[in-house]
């Protein structure tokens, strides 16, 4: 089956109420700053550990730029053990958070002027990382693509080059069909949608289409 375009997948997605049980904009908290934490701590491991890593500076009160800019190292790679490569992404999100206040001086700053560029500049910080933390932690109008993205498309028979081709195409078609003050929600959605149905519908890495033709 041919997709017209993202917007008849999003459709048929949204009908099979995959986030009912999900925060609405998919991403627990969103629009904070505890989404940016989350986003590279999930870099390579489940959700479920970032949980576990998520609640342990919950706990000690550290979910806060400013608080892990001054952590110690040692001390937060303890705290984010959960979530595997701790020691890299202890080190990144130190630097990360000293950045951001030098740069911005607080979160909700940082969330209002940051750009893609600052966020790929950053050590340890991709594509799919940046555009989580400007979709889910700043509201913007991003779509993140992933390799669940990547799966239900190519179960599609869509091939794609590279990642900026896979988000031009999942979002030239929602970009058709709603207003400009709703493409955060929608991205959000969307991309939610797309984990949550290829979790849900593969056996290995062949994804089923069965609830969606």
């Amino acid at each position: 089956m041919e997709l017209q375009d993202s917007f008849e997948l999003f459709s048929a997605l949204e009908k099979l109420k995959l986030l009912e049980n999900s925060p609405p904009l998919w991403w627990p908290a969103y629009g904070t700053f505890e989404v940016v934490v989350g986003a590279i701590l999930t870099q390579n491991t489940q959700w479920s550990r970032v949980e576990q890593s998520l609640a342990n500076l919950r706990e000690r009160e550290l979910l806060d730029a400013s608080m892990i800019a001054q952590c110690h190292n040692e001390s937060l790679m303890e705290l984010i053990r959960p979530s595997g490569l701790f020691k890299a992404k202890a080190a990144n999100l130190i630097r990360l958070c000293r950045a951001m206040i030098d740069d911005y001086g607080d979160f909700e700053t940082f969330a209002l002027s940051v750009d893609r560029d600052w966020l790929l500049s950053q050590k340890g910080i991709g594509p799919e990382s940046a555009d989580s933390i400007l979709c889910y932690a700043c509201a913007r109008p991003v779509m993140v693509v992933d390799a669940y993205t990547a799966r239900l498309l190519n179960a599609f028979g869509y091939e794609f080059e590279s990642y900026d081709e896979l988000q031009e195409w999942c979002e030239a078609g929602i970009r058709g069909y709603f207003d400009t003050v709703q493409f955060p929600a929608a991205f959000a959605r969307f991309h939610g949608m797309i984990v949550e149905y290829v979790k849900g519908n593969s056996k290995g890495k062949v994804v089923s289409l069965e609830h969606l033709v």
